[in-house]
C-alpha cells in the first residue's frame, strides 16, 4: 500500500480544528505509519483597507482538508470518526473507500501554497533514486545530486546516451523510484 492524497469534508470553519484533532488522533492511536500529513489549503492575499496593506490567509477550499495517508481500514476509520469530519470526497458512501487525488491535482494545490507533494525532508536526500514523470526527460531515472527547496528544483544525474549528465527538473516532475 502506498500513501496518497485524499480530500476530507469538514464542517465549514472547522478545518484547522479538524487538522489539529486528526494529527493528535494519528499520534495517540499510533497511526503515523498510515496518516502522514494533514493540510488546510490556504493562500495569502494582500488586502488594502484604509490605505493600510495587510496580508490575510484565505482558505482555497472552505470546508475541505487534504490528508496524505495509506488507505487501510484502520486509517479510514480514524479519519472518518474524527470530530468535525463529515466524510471523504470521492466515496459513494455505504462503506466504500474514497478515490485518491491524482498527482497533478495535488501538485497544483500544494505548489500554489509553496509545498511539495513529496515530503522532501523525509523522502528525498542526495543519492536518492527518482523517476522523472513530466517534462523532456519523462520516464528516465536519476539520482539526486542537489535539492534547491526555495526554487522547488532538483539537480539529477541521469544516464543520457551512455553518459552521466546533470539535469535540473522541478520538484513536481519527479517521484520516488
Amino acid at each position: 500500500m502506498e500513501k496518497q492524497w485524499y480530500v476530507v469534508n469538514t464542517y465549514s470553519g472547522h478545518e484547522n480544528k479538524v487538522k489539529e484533532k486528526l494529527e493528535m488522533r494519528a499520534e495517540s492511536m499510533d497511526m503515523q505509519e498510515y496518516i502522514y500529513r494533514v493540510i488546510v489549503p490556504e493562500q495569502t492575499e494582500v488586502e488594502v483597507k484604509d490605505g493600510v496593506q495587510k496580508e490575510k490567509k484565505k482558505k482555497m477550499f472552505p470546508g475541505y482538508v487534504l490528508v496524505e495517508m495509506v488507505m487501510s481500514d484502520e486509517a479510514w476509520y480514524v479519519v472518518r470518526n474524527t470530530p468535525g469530519v463529515t466524510g471523504f470526497i470521492g466515496s459513494s458512501g455505504k462503506g466504500a473507500k474514497p478515490t485518491p487525488l491524482q498527482p497533478y491535482e495535488v501538485d497544483h494545490i500544494l505548489n500554489s501554497m509553496g509545498i511539495s507533494r513529496l515530503d522532501v525532508d523525509k523522502e528525498l536526500t542526495e543519492g536518492t533514486k527518482v523517476k522523472i514523470i513530466a517534462g523532456p526527460f519523462t520516464g528516465m531515472f536519476g539520482t539526486i545530486e542537489e535539492i534547491d527547496l526555495p526554487n522547488q528544483k532538483i539537480m539529477l544525474s541521469v544516464d543520457l546516451f551512455g553518459q552521466e549528465t546533470s539535469v535540473e527538473v522541478e520538484l513536481s516532475q519527479i517521484e520516488k523510484a
